[in-house]
């Protein structure tokens, strides 16, 4: 065999294992793209949280797979509203599904959730639970107490210690046998989930002073406007460390309505008291819907350093002392 000859099969043999090379990594690539996209699809298919809190979704009339999908997600009772809609529409009859409340009272994967809906896995006999904006704990327990026989009053007050302005004030349709611990974490799972769309990343406010903020806002307003232009004004007072001066939060730890406060009671001696201490109360005061946590996040800006509503329920406001003297000599005597 020549030298020449024998580059030339040597060469061939480079080549060859050349392309040898170049197959296993093309294989190796691919089944690691494979699994990579079995593992993530995987993941897609598991409950987005780990706990038994019950979470709930309420399906109104004429809604389409799309939106339930949506709301499946937003709800946090699935990962991917995509993957739900798919399900759906691939593997089960859609038109099927009742309008209702869905209670899923642990996690779900997301085809068992779509099994619950095409199988019209809807509650039934369900009780209607009204808590307004605004409602402190007390006012929720109390409420609940009335409906549901199996829930325990003390015991919910007990689980929602220090909770006051978490618990998402909305209507709820819930079974009859609902116990406290489950209308506890319901509405803190509700909360976390309404919370997080609204809440903004540019506010120098913490979580817990947006809440206490607004949950004034709800005591003290009446209407989204009165609650962005009132939001403007306590917090131009926040900045200046003037008190704010307001009487919800006395009325909130005394438990008396604002009629029966008397002179004494604006002297108590207590961080409640907005007029004795500058800035916000130690916690919120209630517990406060979106429209009043937005007013927060976006209030009207002006110079304005007062306001009072007038006999009429109408708000009147001012920049200056001599014109909120004036307002009050106006509108209220």
């Amino acid at each position: 065999m020549t030298l020449n000859n024998q580059f030339e099969q040597d060469t061939q043999v480079i080549k060859v294992h050349k392309k040898i090379l170049f197959g296993n990594k093309v294989f190796y690539f691919l089944v690691l793209v494979l699994v990579c996209t079995g593992s993530f699809f995987y993941y897609l298919t598991l409950a987005p949280y780990a706990n038994n809190e019950p979470h709930q979704l309420h399906i109104e009339k004429g809604m389409s797979v799309k939106q339930i999908s949506e709301q499946a997600r937003g709800q946090t009772i699935v990962r991917s509203s995509f993957l739900l809609y798919s399900i759906l529409i691939v593997f089960f009859d859609p038109t099927a599904i009742y309008a209702g409340t869905y209670t899923f009272d642990k996690p779900y994967s997301v085809f068992a959730v779509a099994e619950k809906l095409a199988h019209k896995g809807v509650d039934k006999e369900l009780k209607t639970l009204t808590f307004t904006e605004g409602m402190t704990r007390k006012e929720i327990a109390s409420v609940a107490a009335k409906e549901l026989k199996n829930f325990n009053k003390v015991q919910f007050l007990e689980l929602t210690l220090g909770k006051e302005g978490y618990l998402f004030p909305e209507t709820y349709f819930v079974p009859p046998e609902f116990s406290a611990v489950q209308l506890s974490a319901l509405l803190q799972q509700t909360f976390n989930v309404k919370f997080s769309s609204v809440r903004v990343a540019s506010t120098t406010l913490s979580n817990m002073d947006i809440l206490t903020l607004a949950s004034l806002l709800e005591r003290e307003a009446n209407s989204e406007e009165s609650m962005r232009i009132v939001s403007g004004i306590l917090q131009n007072r926040l900045k200046i460390k003037m008190p704010l001066q307001v009487d919800a939060s006395i009325e909130y730890i005394l438990d008396k309505p604002l009629k029966e406060l008397t002179p004494e009671d604006l002297g108590i001696d207590s961080l409640y008291n907005t007029y004795k201490h500058t800035g916000l109360p130690p916690s919120p005061i209630g517990n406060p819907g979106l429209l009043a946590i937005d007013a927060v996040l976006h209030p009207k800006i002006s110079k304005n350093l007062f306001y009072i509503t007038g006999k009429n329920g109408e708000f009147h406001y001012a920049s200056t002392f001599a014109e909120h003297q004036r307002n009050i000599a106006k509108y209220l005597r």
